[in-house]
């Protein structure tokens, strides 16, 4: 009997193990890897709740071309990273079913170059910083572009689309943008609660688009920080 057991049990542990499918772990891009040895932070390792939509992985973006190669995952410097991570947690005390998305995070200068030569010489050109002059804190991993997406997984109504380069995504005067119909009170709202937590995470708001945020100011940047290209 014992032996019969044995060997049921066996059998079983052979066609559970058979059944049993393994996720493969997808390798790092080449980018990622030299982002890892840069000491930057993988964004998704330190809270995985926070959802990842690189819109410069695809062509959905006002270039309408692909600038990230092989570039899936956001990746911050640690002080940023971290500060993303408690806004996170600031948001989900006032709403738990929401999480912040994040459209950008670091940008290679290499990146920078593309954009930057697909709009010089336009009226996009204000919203794109010169690699010429530095860049931006997105590339020394020091800014986000971030919203909010709803139970269902939604981004929340912010009066524009993200990428949407022109004053309607200004902050500045959105009291103005209300009284003439511009965006909703609503969406005034949902601004404002973005902005609140990421504030309280130690972040500063950019007024002229209401998703983008820097950790640290650009003369600060260039003291401490290296550019990433």
């Amino acid at each position: 009997m014992r032996i019969i057991i044995a060997l049921l049990t066996l059998f079983s542990s052979v066609c559970f193990a058979q059944n049993t499918y393994i996720k493969p772990v997808k390798p790092k891009s080449d980018t990622a890897l030299r982002f890892d040895s840069l000491g930057l932070v993988n964004v998704a390792e330190l809270d995985s709740t926070i959802a990842i939509q690189l819109i410069y992985a695809t062509a959905n973006n006002f270039t309408g071309e692909v600038l990230y190669d092989d570039l899936t995952e956001a990746y911050l410097h640690p002080d940023a990273a971290e500060a993303l991570v408690a806004a996170q947690r600031f948001l989900k005390e006032q709403y738990p079913a929401f999480n912040l998305v994040i459209y950008d995070a670091t940008r290679p200068m290499s990146a920078q170059r593309k954009m930057w030569n697909l709009v010089k010489g336009t009226s996009k050109s204000i919203y794109v910083s010169n690699p010429a002059r530095g860049g931006g804190l997105h590339n020394y991993g020091l800014a986000v572009d971030v919203s909010i997406l709803d139970s269902l997984g939604l981004p929340l109504p912010m009066g524009t689309e993200f990428d949407h380069l022109g004053y309607e995504s200004h902050i500045t005067q959105e009291d103005v943008l209300v009284r003439n119909k511009i965006i909703t009170p609503e969406e005034k709202k949902n601004r404002e609660l973005l902005r609140r937590v990421m504030r309280k995470a130690g972040y500063r708001a950019l007024n002229s688009e209401w998703w983008h945020f820097n950790k640290y100011s650009r003369d600060e940047a260039k003291k401490r920080f290296k550019v990433i290209d």
